[in-house]
């Protein structure tokens, strides 16, 4: 099993952008996304600590950390603190999910297609970040 923290706020990964190129179009990724699957990368990579991609078959499970706004009431704070209030904001939990996995593919596994089972939870703490927990099945 491997577990480690990305830090800082979860982010979603984006839609491939496009342009035109001459006659044909050409599809990338936008900076932010890139820039937080390196993030993930590196975390991912202090955590497997020199060990092979794990192989077979996976389950991953996140806990995507999500900061509180400052200009919240202490008691609506405290309700998303204790977990009574959730953030059915962005990012989206699925897309959060793809970038972290994609940011993981042959660092901690060989493909991300190697996950069959997935849990992602959003939830508001002190310290933004996302948990996770990656381990064979």
């Amino acid at each position: 099993m491997i577990t480690f923290t990305v830090p800082g706020e979860p982010q979603g990964k984006g839609r491939p952008r496009a342009f035109r190129a001459g006659k044909g179009i050409r599809m990338f990724t936008p900076a932010k996304t890139e820039a937080y699957e390196q993030q993930v990368a590196s975390a991912g990579r202090e955590a497997m600590a020199g060990r092979e991609p794990l192989q077979g078959p996976l389950s991953v499970d996140l806990v995507a950390v999500v900061a509180v706004p400052q200009s919240w009431s202490k008691k609506r704070r405290a309700a998303a603190l204790d977990g009574s209030e959730l953030p059915a904001k962005k990012p989206d939990a699925d897309n959060v999910a793809k970038a972290v996995a994609d940011g993981l593919n042959g660092i901690a596994y060989r493909d991300d297609a190697q996950v069959v089972d997935l849990r992602v939870r959003k939830r508001y703490g002190e310290v933004p970040g996302v948990r996770v927990e990656i381990r064979g099945i």
